[in-house]
């Protein structure tokens, strides 16, 4: 979960890992992003956003966001549908349909970008980017690597999935919840094309364990 928290299921997570490490490794980050960074952010992030936006929700309320939130919804029909067989015209189409997903998201990301919201978040920005594609991914790697004393392929593509850039997902949450929006936008937008850069760093640096 710590790994999760970290982790990006931006759009763009999984087709790295794919050019990366290869399909043989996608079951991996499927598995950190359903199981970790989505389930967290369904839950524990909804709360956070909504307590530091300035929401004042009940209980009830905060259930309700967390039970009806899209990515929860398809994280529970998709564990109710894994031993379900669909025809194969509706394979093909939902295969169609997900080769669209990324140019999309990157395209809708690049619109929401302002260069003059760089105006007294600069510092925020340099901060939330250094966390999330460096220091932050290198603090789990210490934990896995010399805590735990760990190693392998899936510890490799399980730290690769940490460095990924800021998460698309998490970006709607803080929004919709109020947190600096413009922020929000330049963290998610920059972080990616920078992760471009540094996820190729992180990806000969793990070759190391």
């Amino acid at each position: 979960m710590l790994v999760g928290g970290l982790a990006n299921t931006s759009f763009v997570g999984l087709p790295m890992i794919e050019a990366f490490y290869g399909t043989a490794d996608l079951p991996i980050g499927i598995l950190i992003d359903q199981l970790g960074t989505y389930l967290v952010l369904s839950t524990l992030g909804i709360a956070v956003a909504a307590y530091y936006g300035g929401s004042t929700v009940s209980n009830r309320e905060m259930a309700v966001r967390i039970v009806t939130f899209p990515p929860m919804i398809a994280m529970v029909l998709s564990g109710l549908l894994l031993n379900v067989a669909f025809p194969a015209w509706l394979d093909d189409v939902l295969a169609r349909l997900s080769v669209t997903l990324v140019p999309l998201a990157l395209v809708s990301v690049g619109l929401q970008l302002r260069i003059d919201a760089l105006n007294g978040n600069l510092r925020a920005l340099f901060a939330g980017l250094s966390f999330k594609l460096i220091l932050g991914p290198a603090v789990i790697a210490f934990i896995y690597v010399f805590v735990l004393q760990t190693s392998g392929q899936v510890i490799r593509v399980t730290l690769f999935e940490a460095a990924m850039g800021p998460m698309i997902g998490a970006a709607v949450v803080a929004s919709q919840s109020g947190l600096n929006p413009p922020l929000v936008s330049l963290m998610v937008g920059t972080g990616i094309a920078l992760s471009f850069v540094t996820l190729p760093i992180w990806y000969y640096l793990l070759q190391m364990i």
